[in-house]
């Protein structure tokens, strides 16, 4: 597939290097030569130096003949003007811009096939609201994730001692909870991907990953560790869009604050919430976040965009007592550093929430949702399975019956409105939504051969 990619920033960067690895034929362009060079240096893709916007520098990158653009400049107006050159003058088939401002968003009439044409427009602040919601509903989870509209949901939790399941082995959860129909996809020991068995035993400090039905994830997380209490106090720091976002879609059902240094920000933030305590400080500021209890916290979220101020806010509330603290991470080496130690709870990857929404498009077959897990380390894919036992190499086979590549394991199976946890003797049916979960994602290729009746593009 040849794709070319506008913008080589964080996003631009990462979305190149998950790309050019799957046998794409990539091109990168930006404004900086240094950038590029040093991308070319470590990926075997293509650069042109140049404005996103600019005809012939998109005509030097190719797009002639290219499959699709996404554009992803730190202009929300290049890359609707690309979008828009790439439409008119070459009739790119797909095309994918990153828009932030709520105010262009705020009108879909814009995006109309008839005004702008976008095929597909990736917000990351409006993903990364979402991402921290799940976080704060599902208090204790490290990652939760949602596919068939909600109906299942793919949870990372990290078992503790004390947990009923640790030290058992995984079939011993049937026994615990006969009533509830759950999934172990993978577990992941001091980094090492182990593939579960219903011998395999839970450790402490392993990083689980289960499938369940929506209604059923806070019994399971019981089984792997003391249940957190349910969430009521919210402080977050920095009232930029994120920020605003997230309390905006708190307020109603928790108490909310936020603590913003700029003073006309938080006159306009103040503005636009109706339930949200606006506070003007730095969110570092000990004698503040003392002052407005943070030991009585439930969750602390460090959302400004400055990485290190998130990161020592966050520490700084984990210390003087906040039960649960979150991070906003843009840097990939921050994101380890903080993910692996166990003063901030959760490390947020911008980039990776973004990649995940980007990639659901770019996959061969009918690939509806896609989500980047462990830090791009592996994926988990809901993916449709379309055609007969004659065209398809899924469709009327019994999953112990499918070729699936190393590593890759079938969570759960949605059919309509019923969820259906996968066994070995589980029939696939055709236009089955399958969750599949990929701890070595160079095996992506294979699975998604396995979906194709034939090659289509979203």
């Amino acid at each position: 597939m040849k794709i070319i990619i506008l913008g080589a920033g964080q996003v631009g960067s990462t979305v190149a290097q998950n790309l050019a690895s799957e046998d794409n034929d990539i091109t990168v362009v930006d404004v900086s030569p240094h950038v590029l060079q040093d991308l070319q240096d470590r990926l075997d893709l293509r650069t042109v130096v140049g404005s996103a916007t600019y005809p012939d520098v998109l005509t030097r990158a190719g797009v002639d003949d290219a499959d699709m653009i996404i554009a992803v400049t730190d202009s929300d107006e290049a890359n609707m003007i690309a979008c828009q050159v790439a439409d008119t003058l070459f009739n790119t088939p797909t095309k994918i811009a990153r828009v932030r401002a709520v105010e262009y968003l705020s009108c879909p009439q814009l995006f109309s096939p008839d005004a702008m044409p976008i095929d597909v427009i990736i917000s990351p602040e409006q993903l990364v609201t979402q991402y921290v919601k799940r976080l704060i509903e599902h208090p204790g989870a490290l990652q939760v994730l949602d596919f068939a509209g909600g109906n299942v949901r793919l949870v990372a939790v990290r078992a503790y001692y004390g947990g009923p399941l640790v030290g058992h082995e995984l079939r011993a959860l049937r026994e615990h909870m006969p009533a509830i129909e759950a999934r172990v996809a993978a577990i992941f020991r001091r980094g090492r991907a182990i593939i579960p068995e219903g011998d395999t035993v839970i450790e402490a400090g392993d990083e689980v990953f289960f499938v369940a039905a929506r209604r059923n994830i806070r019994a399971i997380m019981s089984e792997l560790r003391r249940l957190e209490k349910p969430v009521k106090r919210i402080m977050i720091a920095g009232g930029g869009n994120i920020g605003k976002r997230l309390a905006q879609s708190l307020e109603g059902r928790f108490q909310t604050k936020i603590i913003e240094r700029d003073d006309r920000r938080c006159r306009l933030v103040s503005e636009e919430l109706k339930k949200t305590i606006i506070l003007r400080g730095d969110a570092a500021d000990e004698d503040l976040l003392l002052e407005e209890n943070i030991e009585n916290t439930d969750v602390f979220c460090g959302l400004t965009n400055d990485d290190e101020a998130n990161i020592l806010s966050a520490m700084l509330a984990k210390r003087l007592g906040a039960r649960m603290v979150m991070a906003l991470i843009n840097r990939p080496a921050y994101v380890d550093l903080v993910q692996s130690s166990e003063d901030i709870d959760v490390a947020i990857s911008p980039q990776h929430a973004t990649i995940g929404s980007l990639l659901a498009h770019i996959r061969r077959g009918d690939v509806v949702n896609v989500y980047s897990l462990r830090r791009g380390a592996a994926e988990a894919i809901e993916a449709v399975a379309h055609g007969d036992a004659k065209s398809s190499a899924v469709v009327g086979r019994r999953i112990d019956e499918i070729r699936l590549p190393r590593g890759t394991t079938i969570g759960a199976i949605v059919r309509g409105d019923e969820v259906i946890m996968a066994h070995h003797d589980t029939v696939i049916e055709s236009e089955d939504h399958v969750i599949l979960f990929l701890v070595d994602k160079t095996r992506l290729t294979d699975v998604e051969k396995l979906f194709q009746v034939a090659v289509t593009f979203l």
